[in-house]
This record gives structure tokens, C-alpha cells and sequence, in this order.
């Protein structure tokens, strides 16, 4: 059996490659938002919103479940050069068939429905990202663990994009440009993908193609996605039906900055996936054990002050990065926080134990579960509250489906879920918060100003606590060093 020779890097450098990343994805919206929010405004941001929500639902029909199958596939069989190339090449197959029927779809109801013909252009633009998508096979390089090309890629694209937006949106009617550039920022970088993949593949035509082998567990995987994409991308497409573009934009601002949030404390789940897999695969048991441990704890460590921290700095947060036109988002951002902690809990138990477990049909009950709440609350809601009652209904959607897996992990989880860890980090984050909020009634600076010192102190505060608590991840960190 011919072997691959591609390096595999450790979990640390690993998740070090992917915390750039995802600080990337912090770092450029913090640079764009605040222009794009002033240069175009509430309603074409509003707009934009709304189509890039529309395609969000085109694309994964287009792909399926092959982002999350493929990584664990590619992590099984990626000591086999045949094996892995066989795979690849029957998963890109299936991929090129659904986007082709994706786009078929697109078409029609941009016929048929008014919204979507009003906006077919801006739906054209925004629908690139499906066919860069199908061609980059970014779940191939998350499977072999190639973290550190993945980075540099992303960062050199979205370098470029940034340079294109400040050359050409100058004003609200350049709203379809930045469309444009925006899609070329996110999945353009997928060409080059496609073009390194014959490095690790052989793309030899096989005699025989095992179509059917995968389509259970994709399917699965889609039905998950779905469910899970209902009630993170469905709250703006209601918006956009029953309010206005403009709370569309204030709604769509507070999603941005708690994406920003999620990306960077799901990164380590996104690390751990092929690797938890190749562990399972190898029935190394301890490991995994050990590994689902610490992701629990690094989220509580990390979540929980997120959501305070976000909680009572709203109001700078968002007139720094949106400004004062956007002050009815504020509300939202409040509100909305805490889904982050039962976002990152749902990624270790969706991500890091029902997939590589191969039991992802418990995912699925999960998001449909969530999903069904989430479009109950926001049809009583939304009416009536706008965002706020849109950010109400995904905070319950989490927390529903973070606690129906937890009920199918029970077992197995008793053990690895600590209540010390919960108890310490609230309490950080709530003493932490207390210190924050006396500090904010002695402050009148610009809000830039106020968030800076706001964080330096939030931060210290928690940490004293956390050393005086001995909190558990922490103290082995320090240890280490």
C-alpha cells in the first residue's frame, strides 16, 4: 500500500495556524465593517445580508454533507495514496452533480418568487461562492491536516480583498462591487486549491467509481447542516420578509461580531476533527478521552467571558465598528451573547464526538429540535421585536441543541463536563463584568478608547480570579510553560 508523505503537524501547531486564521477573520471584518457600514449604509448592507443568506441555503444543497463527511474520510484513509485519492476524487463527483441541481434551483425560484427577482443580480454575484466551493475541496486539506497552507492562502485573498473595497466602494450604489469582492475575499483563494491538489492525488480515472458507498452518511451530515442552518441563516431571510432591510442591517451587524466570536472558539474544534477521527480509527481511547477533556474546558475558559465581556460592552462595540446609525443593534448584541457559550459547548459534542463517532444521526435530531424552535419563536417574535426577538430565538435554538446532545452523550460525557470549570468561569466573568460596568460609569472617552481599557481590565480581572480559583485549564497551561 502506497503511502502518502505529507507532514502532519501537531494539535498545537495546528491550532496555532487555525487561531490565525480565524483572527484573520477577526482582524479584516474590524477593518471593513466600520467602512462598509458608513459607505453603504443599513438598507444595502441590508440587502447584501439577505442575498448572501439566500445562496448560504444554494450552497449547501450544492455540497451537501461532504464539508464535514470529507474531513473525516480524508483523516481515515489518508495513509493510503490510492485509497485517499478514490475517495477525493468520488466525493468531487458528487459535489459537481448537486451544484449543477443547486443551480437549476436558483433559477427557478429567482423566477418565480418577486423578492428574489427583484435582487437576481446581487443573487448572480453572491451565487460565484457555490461553484469556488465545489472546485477548492477545502474539507481534502482540513482531513490531512495541511492547517499552515489552509492560513496563508485565506490571508493572502482576504489581503487582497481588502485593497479592492477601499479602491472601488465609495458609495451606496457600489454595493453589487462589494458584493463581488466579497465573494472573491471568502472562496477565491479555492482555485488555488484545486490547483495544489494534484500534489497529494492521483488523478488517474478509476475503473470503478463507489458513488453509493458515501451517500448515507452525506445525506446525514446534510440533513444536520441543514437543520443547524435553518436557525443561523434562516433569522435574516424572515427578517427580510417580515421587517425591514434596515433591521436587517442592525441584525445582520450583531451576527458579524458574534461569527467573529464563534469562529474563534470553535477553531479548536475544526483542529480536532481529523484528528479525534484518525484517534477513533486507531482505537486510541485515552487520547480522545483526554483531548474532549480539555476542548470543554478551553471553551468555558473562553466562551463564558466572551459573553459578558460582550454583554456589557455592547453599546461602545457597536458604535465603534458600525456607528451611530446602528445603535438599535445594540439591544440585539445583548441579547444574542450568550448563544456563543452554547455554540462552542455544541461544537465539541456535535464535532468532536457524535461525527468521529460515526453517530451523527444524533446531530441531526439535535439541529432539527433547534430548528424548529427557532422558526416558532421567530414567527411569534419578529413581528413584534425585530432583531431582538430574532437574537432571542437563537439563543434558545443553542442551548436546545447543545442539551439534546448532551442527553445522547450522557454516558459518555459525565466524566469530561466539569461543574468546577462552570462554576469558576461564571464567576470570573460575573465579577470581571461588575469591575467593567464601575469602570464605565467613571469613563466618557470615544468608544475606541473605552472598548481598549474596558478589555484590558475585564481580562486582568478575570484572570486574577481564575489564578485565585485555580482554575484547572489555566494552571496546567502555566505548568507547561
Amino acid at each position: 500500500m502506497k503511502k502518502n508523505n505529507f507532514k502532519i503537524h501537531s494539535i498545537k501547531y495546528n491550532f496555532i495556524m487555525n487561531i490565525i486564521l480565524r483572527t484573520s477573520q477577526f482582524v479584516f471584518p474590524l477593518i471593513t465593517f466600520p467602512y462598509v457600514s458608513r459607505i453603504l449604509g443599513a438598507a444595502p448592507n441590508g440587502q447584501i445580508s439577505f442575498a448572501t443568506s439566500v445562496i448560504t441555503y444554494f450552497m449547501l444543497l450544492a455540497s451537501l454533507g461532504i464539508p464535514t463527511y470529507g474531513i473525516r474520510k480524508c483523516a481515515e484513509v489518508r495513509d493510503s495514496i490510492f485509497e485517499l485519492s478514490k475517495a477525493v476524487q468520488e466525493l468531487v463527483i458528487i459535489n459537481i452533480l448537486f451544484t449543477l441541481l443547486s443551480y437549476i434551483l436558483l433559477i427557478f425560484f429567482i423566477i418565480i418568487i418577486p423578492k428574489f427577482r427583484e435582487n437576481a443580480f446581487l443573487l448572480f454575484i453572491c451565487s460565484f461562492s457555490i461553484i469556488l466551493n465545489t472546485i477548492g475541496v477545502d474539507w481534502f486539506y482540513q482531513g490531512i491536516e495541511q492547517y499552515d497552507y489552509i492560513t496563508v492562502r485565506n490571508i493572502i485573498f482576504k489581503l487582497i480583498a481588502l485593497v479592492l473595497m477601499f479602491l472601488f466602494v465609495h458609495k451606496p450604489s457600489d454595493y453589487l462591487v462589494y458584493a463581488g469582492i466579497m465573494t472573491f475575499g471568502n472562496a477565491g483563494s479555492n482555485i488555488l486549491n484545486l490547483l495544489k491538489l494534484k500534489e497529494y492525488i492521483i488523478f488517474k480515472k478509476l475503473k470503478r467509481y463507489e458513488l453509493h458507498k458515501h451517500m448515507r452518511a452525506i445525506f446525514t451530515l446534510f440533513l444536520y447542516s441543514s437543520a443547524t442552518m435553518i436557525y443561523t441563516n434562516l433569522d435574516q431571510v424572515m427578517l427580510g420578509f417580515m421587517s425591514s432591510n434596515s433591521e436587517v442591517g442592525y441584525y445582520a451587524a450583531t451576527v458579524k461580531i458574534k461569527n467573529i466570536l464563534v469562529n474563534l472558539i470553535t477553531a479548536l474544534g475544526v483542529v480536532m476533527l481529523p484528528r479525534i477521527t484518525y484517534y477513533l480509527n486507531k482505537n486510541n481511547m485515552s487520547r480522545f478521552r483526554e483531548l474532549i477533556s480539555d476542548s470543554f474546558n478551553f471553551i468555558f475558559v473562553m466562551a463564558v467571558p466572551l459573553a459578558f465581556f460582550f454583554i456589557v460592552e455592547a453599546r461602545p462595540i457597536i458604535l465603534f465598528l458600525a456607528g451611530d446609525g446602528y445603535k438599535n443593534a445594540i439591544k440585539i448584541m445583548q441579547v444574542i451573547a450568550p448563544s456563543i457559550v452554547f455554540i462552542g459547548l455544541g461544537s465539541v459534542t456535535a464535532w468532536q464526538m457524535l461525527i468521529p463517532m460515526k453517530l451523527e444521526k444524533y446531530t441531526v435530531v439535535a439541529a432539527i429540535l433547534g430548528a424548529f424552535i427557532n422558526l416558532i419563536i421567530n414567527f411569534l417574535l419578529i413581528p413584534e421585536f425585530g432583531g431582538v426577538g430574532a437574537a432571542l430565538g437563537t439563543d434558545i435554538a443553542e442551548m436546545v441543541v447543545f442539551f439534546t446532545q448532551y442527553y445522547f452523550l450522557r454516558d459518555k460525557i459525565k466524566s469530561l463536563l466539569k461543574g468546577k470549570e462552570i462554576i469558576i468561569t461564571v464567576l470570573g466573568g460575573g465579577i470581571a463584568s461588575i469591575s467593567l460596568i464601575i469602570l464605565n460609569n467613571h469613563l466618557s472617552t470615544l468608544n475606541i478608547i473605552q472598548c481598549l481599557i474596558g478589555f484590558v481590565v475585564f481580562t486582568l480581572c478575570y484572570l486574577v480570579v481564575l489564578l485565585i480559583l485555580r482554575e484547572p485549564t489555566l494552571k496546567k497551561y502555566l505548568n507547561r510553560m
